[in-house]
């Protein structure tokens, strides 16, 4: 992983929650389950915390077989599309506030269906899931036991940056780490954009549907507003 995020991993995995965390994954490699993804830190290798411009935050990796790539929402190229992300997409293409060159980029994209997301990583969107690992066929099945201690570490880290950050908290669970945001100050002037997650069972629905957020198009314009280059969504 990148080297400025060894300090927050190191102190998660000495500590005892992330003991008990590497236990209980061995005990299960032992029983033979299968986990993925087999790179959990990978958002940490592509994203250096002083990189960061975007986090997006999901929930625990996708626990079909090679799909997970260790980023949120991202699967490897060639394999087929999951609902969630293929909204993901749409909302980029539907976004009135991105230009029209970078709609045609995605229009071009979406006929050679690649739902990989390292392009975003490599600009510095942290992809970011609550819980690190899961087992085949069980989603779900590695969340509470301890690695959102690291991942809540992981956001606050980002949060004491002194230049300001846009979070993506798409879905309930996402949106219970606002405080982990905000009490960090508001000097750091950073950009929360809530809406639902882009499941299909929920991106439509109120209060905040995922569908016409325009939540790319909103961070492009923040950035813009402070004379820095937007994120190429394409």
């Amino acid at each position: 992983m990148a080297p400025d995020w060894l300090g927050v991993v190191d102190r998660f995995l000495s500590s005892p929650v992330g003991a008990r965390l590497a236990s209980f994954v061995q005990q299960r490699l032992a029983a033979g389950a299968r986990i993925f993804p087999p790179r959990p830190f990978h958002a940490l290798e592509l994203t250096p915390l002083s990189q960061v411009r975007v986090v997006i935050l999901g929930q625990d990796p996708y626990h079909g077989v090679g799909q997970a790539q260790g980023l949120a929402f991202s699967v490897a190229p060639g394999v087929k599309l999951p609902p969630s992300l293929r909204n993901i997409f749409q909302e980029v293409a539907r976004d009135p506030g991105l230009c029209a060159s970078s709609k045609a980029r995605l229009q071009a994209r979406q006929s050679r269906p690649d739902g990989s997301l390292v392009a975003w990583a490599r600009q510095g969107v942290l992809l970011l899931n609550t819980s690190l690992s899961v087992e085949e066929g069980m989603p779900g099945s590695h969340a509470k036991q301890g690695w959102e201690v690291l991942t809540d570490g992981i956001i606050e880290a980002v949060s004491m940056l002194e230049r300001p950050v846009v979070f993506m908290l798409w879905g309930a669970q996402a949106q219970t780490k606002r405080l982990l945001i905000e009490r960090q100050g508001p000097t750091r002037q950073h950009l929360v954009l809530a809406a639902n997650h882009p499941s299909p069972l929920s991106a439509s629905r109120g209060p905040e549907p995922f569908v016409g957020c325009s939540h790319f198009a909103l961070a492009n314009a923040f950035f813009k507003g402070r004379g820095e280059p937007g994120i190429d969504w394409t």
